[in-house]
């Protein structure tokens, strides 16, 4: 310790939470990484000390210090429809594709052979626990390449480029470039979610190729080299691949008209787009893009709730390393019961929702070769996308609470995590249209349910036959009733979030997660853990003090 660490230390201030490992500072993820190759698991070790590192964390504060600018025209009148970002963007941008996160599911690595989602989302994982801004246009340019299958010519083009692990962010034609990036362009201002009302239209002009005119509500990361976009053709709503720039260089008409001032994310960019003599390429059959691009779609919502997962990991370490640290009336703050037990309350859902993300990217890859994991895959991606992504923003504030005052000032992690955090249950389908998915598949296939509940009751133990019978009984009431389906939904997070503790041998996290969440009455605060649950336990077992 040096001399001004000697003297915050005599004030009272604990220093940063910086230089932790942060994988190897968290046995549920380690546990969850064990039966990975080896290989693997070191390139964890490497991450986990990259995101909390000193260098790292002052990147992500300038990247959202510094949003990026829009230049629409050059001094000649021109338009240019550029987007210039901070140096430290493109720092986060080129570690984190040469990591993988834009390509790596589709690589067939040897090292993650069979299990290829599950060892991306731990990358993911631990990534969004240093900033979550530069991760949108990767989560995109990650699932585009299910969109791409539809179209082999298209996928045969552009896939090895996206496969790239060099950034590249030359404002040059795609096909000059040694990386690309994809981004997407669905919500409109008369629709929003209802993509099937889409007033952009597409013409055929020649083999696969259309001429786009319209206009995008939001479009994300506008420096992407693509766009994947839905438009209205005279066959029905097709999905399409939209260049930013023609094989000349020029401009494939996308003139964007401002950049949104968000709430809170502010590192990356997000658009308002309008159109005109565009060309798409289309991927699939004219009439499909609603079934296209829900491919996709799949995908990002696994990385929406692993990206609030790993903030809410990272918000609730930057806590705990406070409290531990700062004396509070004679003693640590850590130390005093009603601090201790709104921890260990919060640190159970924390360690709940990281359980459930990493079961669904488990899911995606066994689904093709086992019907029980398609099934859990298909009714569990809105499911867990909704739970752990809606509770994010209270449980981040909640952390940032137990820090105090200086938990709320920007040059702490907390900070850009909680202004982070709503965007993720906004994006990509919000609570509503999570809980109208499952309603869907419950209407078309409820024998996926009942595959559900079979596995449910066998991971929860003494506690499934009845867990699965409340569940039943909140699937009949939701086909009934349709307001009902956050009821169901809610339910169906907190029993697989709970068996999945089970099933990983978590025994006393799980009981305590289980009769607190799904046998308890409401909750309107954390804190309220009965006592009968070991709070120091809970805390010390899940984020161990360091030695």
């Amino acid at each position: 310790m040096n001399r001004t660490e000697e003297k915050l230390a005599a004030l009272n201030q604990p220093k940063p939470w910086s230089g932790v490992n942060a994988y190897r500072s968290d046995p549920l993820l380690v546990d969850l990484t064990s039966s990975l190759s080896r290989p693997l698991r070191e390139e964890y070790d490497v991450i986990g000390k990259y995101v909390t590192s000193p260098e790292a964390q002052e990147l992500a504060r300038m990247a959202n210090a510094s949003p990026p600018q829009l230049r629409t025209h050059g001094v000649r009148g021109e338009r240019l429809d550029v987007v210039e970002f901070h140096p430290a963007w493109h720092a986060l941008m080129r570690r984190s594709m040469a990591s993988g996160l834009h390509s790596s599911v589709w690589e067939n690595a040897p090292e993650a052979r069979g299990h290829e989602h599950k060892a991306r989302a731990v990358r993911f994982f631990l990534t969004a626990q240093l900033e979550s801004g530069h991760l949108c246009p990767l989560t995109m340019t990650s699932a585009s390449v299910a969109a791409l299958v539809a179209s082999p010519a298209v996928q045969k083009e552009w896939t090895p480029r996206i496969l790239s692990r060099k950034y590249d962010s030359s404002n040059k034609p795609p096909m000059q470039k040694t990386a690309v990036t994809i981004g997407m362009g669905m919500t409109e201002k008369q629709g929003g979610t209802d993509v099937r009302t889409n007033t952009t239209t597409g013409e055929r002009v020649g083999e696969g190729i259309y001429r786009l005119s319209g206009h995008k509500w939001f479009m994300s990361a506008p420096m992407s080299d693509a766009f994947v976009m839905l438009a209205q053709t005279k066959d029905g709503m097709g999905c399409f691949l939209v260049p930013r720039l023609l094989e000349d260089g020029s401009a494939n008409g996308l003139e964007f008209q401002r950049l949104k001032d968000k709430l809170g994310n502010r590192s990356n960019a997000s658009s308002e787009v309008e159109f005109a003599e565009t060309f798409g390429f289309l991927l699939g059959s004219p009439g499909d893009g609603v079934r296209t691009i829900l491919d996709m779609v799949t995908l990002t919502r696994l990385d929406c709730a692993l990206s609030s997962a790993g903030m809410m990991r990272a918000s609730m370490a930057e806590a705990i390393h406070h409290v531990r640290g700062r004396v509070v009336f004679g003693k640590a703050l850590i130390d005093q019961p009603m601090m201790t037990r709104v921890l260990a309350d919060m640190a159970l859902d924390v360690a709940a929702a990281t359980a459930l993300a990493f079961r669904l990217a488990d899911s995606f890859d066994k689904a093709r070769e086992n019907p029980v994991d398609a099934a859990y895959a298909r009714v569990m991606t809105p499911v867990a996308k909704y739970w752990i992504c809606k509770i994010a923003p209270g449980l981040i504030y909640e952390a940032m609470e137990c820090i105090g005052g200086s938990g709320y000032v920007e040059e702490r992690p907390i900070a850009r995590h909680y202004r982070e955090a709503p965007v993720n249950a906004i994006w990509e389908g919000s609570g509503n249209v999570m809980a109208l998915d499952v309603l869907r598949v419950l209407s078309r296939g409820k024998d996926l349910f009942e595959t559900l509940f079979a596995g449910l009751e066998r991971d929860l133990g003494p506690s499934g036959k009845k867990t699965v019978e409340v569940l039943r009984a909140a699937t009949a009431l939701a086909e009934r009733d349709e307001a009902a389906g956050r009821l169901l939904i809610e339910q169906l997070a907190l029993a697989a979030g709970a068996a999945e503790l089970y099933r990983l041998g978590a025994g006393k996290i799980a009981d305590a997660f289980l009769e607190s969440r799904l046998a308890g009455g409401w909750r309107h605060t954390y804190g309220v853990l009965d006592a009968r649950f070991d709070s120091r336990y809970v805390l010390d077992l899940l984020y161990p003090p360091a030695t």
